[in-house]
């Protein structure tokens, strides 16, 4: 599944970086048959509803030329939002302070989802502190994870 993964942003990052946007993510989610690609553009400026839809448009026909998800799948272009996916250590590294959620492939301590503050990044680690004490995670080990926006009252 990584290899596809890998295959699909090696097919999209250059069409997005040529529009002027960062490629922040991808997820492909199968549905039996059907499946949904989502694909995340991040600009410092902002993205707006017509950049998803410029950037759905020029990735719509290279994924038409090289096909490179069988069957039928519908495509989302999206800001990350202010609820982001976290994907690589480099994001982590920039939301270091922030509050996060955290889902494991495997359950640690016999568990899988973990929230709390993201305190940085070691080596290929992600460090978590929560109820006083700090976990390492290896970012092959995280499913999935995301900012928790936190709003003062």
């Amino acid at each position: 599944m990584a290899t596809k993964h890998a295959a699909l942003h090696a097919l999209i990052e250059p069409v997005v970086a040529a529009m002027g946007f960062e490629l922040w993510g991808i997820d492909h989610l199968s549905q039996g048959k059907h499946s949904r690609l989502v694909i995340y553009i991040e600009r410092e400026s902002g993205v707006s509803v017509e950049d998803c839809a410029d950037i759905s448009r020029q990735v719509s026909a290279v994924m038409d030329v090289e096909d490179p998800i069988p069957g039928e799948y519908r495509l989302e272009v999206s800001s990350p939002g202010m609820a982001r996916p976290l994907y690589t250590l480099d994001q982590f590294t920039r939301y270091q302070g922030h509050h996060v959620a955290l889902k494991l492939r495997v359950a640690f301590d016999g568990r899988r989802k973990y929230q709390g503050l993201l305190a940085g990044v070691e080596g290929d680690e992600v460090l978590l502190q929560m109820d006083g004490e700090e976990y390492c995670f290896p970012i092959e080990g995280i499913d999935s994870a995301h900012v928790v926006p936190q709003f003062d009252d």
